[in-house]
């Protein structure tokens, strides 16, 4: 393995320990995750998805900016909600939920992404119990904590 990819390996593994969605796993469950992480080079102004999509990717950016808003009548009225860079993520809770993206997310300036697809992460559910089981516990962490939340 080349020195370029040792180092994308290790910055993924670092950034999963602060997914909390990952952040039970062990160093071998971690690497099982990372196998099935593809990368992809996006240009400048690049729609991701808009909200309302369904969710079907996480995100990490190895390099660029990607900001994440709300849309509104006309571009002036957009609401940000973040702007991302290098070794942030996002959309990860759509590997476990069903429900529809919340806000929009369009590339700002040339990126390179780390993906992980929900087909890829359930295939990985089913084949490695003990991933399941830290993933469906940090899951249902954060669903009462967003019922909390809302009641």
């Amino acid at each position: 393995m080349s020195q370029q990819n040792e180092q994308d390996l290790q910055t993924i593994a670092n950034i999963l320990q602060k997914i909390p969605l990952f952040a039970e796993l062990n160093t071998e469950e971690s690497r099982e995750v990372i196998k099935k992480i593809t990368m992809d080079y996006l240009p400048e102004n690049h729609l991701l998805f808009t909200e309302g999509d369904a969710g079907d990717k996480m995100y990490i950016i190895k390099t660029g900016k990607v900001r994440i808003y709300h849309v509104g009548e006309t571009a002036s009225f957009d609401q940000e909600i973040a702007l991302l860079g290098d070794n942030d993520f996002f959309g990860e809770m759509a590997l476990i939920s069903d429900t529809p993206r919340n806000a929009t997310a369009k590339v700002l300036e040339a990126a390179q992404l780390f993906i992980l697809s929900k087909e890829d992460m359930l295939k990985l559910i089913s084949e490695n119990p003990s991933i399941a089981a830290k993933i469906s516990n940090e899951f249902m962490k954060r669903l009462k904590a967003n019922m909390r939340a809302t009641s």
